[in-house]
């Protein structure tokens, strides 16, 4: 497909149901706030992990807080590109952080299904490719696409990168993989999917641009691991210092089985119940797409999104918006949804974009992501 096919005529009407679905959210988000006495602003930018971010661009880093129980929660835990675009928009536009931190939500959030819808057409056609965006645009979390958070930032930058690895751009996807690990741990997931494709190019087919994009991926998630470990004086394994003062680290999913069968065996049986089914689910998903033979980098991708969402230690409350980025999951359900008639189809997905917007709104005035 010539990339001048990726103009915004042919990816309208998955950005328009993108918008459509997010103004959805927003709006039940605001009615149960004026309901319940809370600000839907300050849900969206200024709790949570939107605060650190916010303080990283007002102040740059250094900021910790010590636990009573001795652990120190540090904001060398939060990588920095979406700081730094924070501090930029505020510098343009005279907004707070946390406003600013909206905009490059927004903005980013549309990035993200121009690209998820990118990849899901090149793969799978367009029908298949608007229903990819409309389907991750409807999760249960997907109210974090319009948060101060690095979701769809993150998301962004994965989908064009593993978009440039699939129609061979690799400059491209390295500088984007770059970008990726800028900002979230999970940029590895990208850095991966380039090296994975770019090794296994035919020797025809090897120049020095696959090289290059491979070689570029990983600099950003390195250069900032490196940066931690020399400022914390904890050298290569410094930011996993960090972490550990949260309290994350990995540990094959261990923790989170403790945490199910802890549910499972208390008055909390049917949410271990809703635990085990939501991982049951995912985990059919991602063995759609290898049965489906889905392109190998989204593949190890989507693998590496889910295993470190899944296998983490920490706060397990994370865990659905940690798996928002894979978003070759929703590919399954796009495909399927293409093939229905149109009315059915939206019926389905309106149902569902209703849901994830009355959830979102519960899951924001309750607990909500940290």
């Amino acid at each position: 497909m010539p990339v001048k096919d990726l103009g915004f005529r042919r990816a309208a009407p998955a950005l328009t149901v993108f918008v459509a679905v997010r103004l959805l959210g927003l709006t039940v988000l605001a009615v149960w706030g004026a309901a319940a006495g809370s600000s839907a602003h300050t849900l969206l930018s200024a709790r949570w992990d939107s605060l650190w971010y916010a303080r990283i661009a007002a102040e740059g880093y250094g900021y910790e807080v010590a636990l009573p129980n001795g652990d120190v929660h540090s904001n060398l835990a939060f990588f920095p590109l979406l700081p730094w675009l924070e501090r930029l928009v505020a510098a343009v536009t005279g907004l707070g952080y946390g406003s600013a931190g909206l905009v490059v939500s927004a903005l980013a959030g549309l990035a993200a299904a121009w690209g998820i819808f990118a990849v899901a057409e090149l793969v799978h056609g367009r029908r298949a490719g608007v229903f990819a965006v409309a389907v991750w645009a409807a999760l249960p979390v997907g109210i974090v696409q319009s948060m101060a958070y690095s979701e769809s930032l993150f998301t962004a930058l994965a989908a064009w990168s593993l978009y440039g690895v699939l129609r061979g751009h690799w400059l491209t996807a390295g500088l984007l993989a770059a970008g990726a690990g800028l900002t979230r741990p999970v940029g590895a997931a990208v850095v991966a999917a380039v090296w994975v494709a770019a090794a296994a190019l035919r020797g025809g087919e090897r120049s020095w641009r696959p090289v290059a994009g491979a070689l570029l991926a990983p600099l950003g998630a390195a250069a900032y691991v490196l940066w931690v470990g020399a400022r914390t004086g904890g050298g290569l394994t410094g930011y996993l210092d960090v972490q550990g003062g949260w309290g994350n680290g990995f540990d094959g999913g261990l923790a989170f089985a403790r945490f199910i069968g802890a549910r499972l065996a208390s008055p909390a049986f049917p949410a271990g119940i809703g635990l085990i089914a939501g991982v049951a689910l995912v985990l059919w998903l991602y063995a759609l797409c290898v049965r489906r033979r889905l392109p190998v980098p989204l593949l190890v991708y989507a693998g590496i999104v889910v295993a470190l969402a899944l296998c983490a230690s920490g706060y397990f409350g994370s865990k659905p918006r940690l798996l928002l980025p894979a978003f070759p999951l929703v590919f399954p359900p796009a495909v399927a949804l293409a093939r229905w008639r149109t009315g059915r189809a939206v019926a389905v997905l309106g149902s569902a974009a209703a849901a994830s917007a009355v959830y979102g709104a519960f899951w924001l005035n309750g607990s909500g992501p940290p």
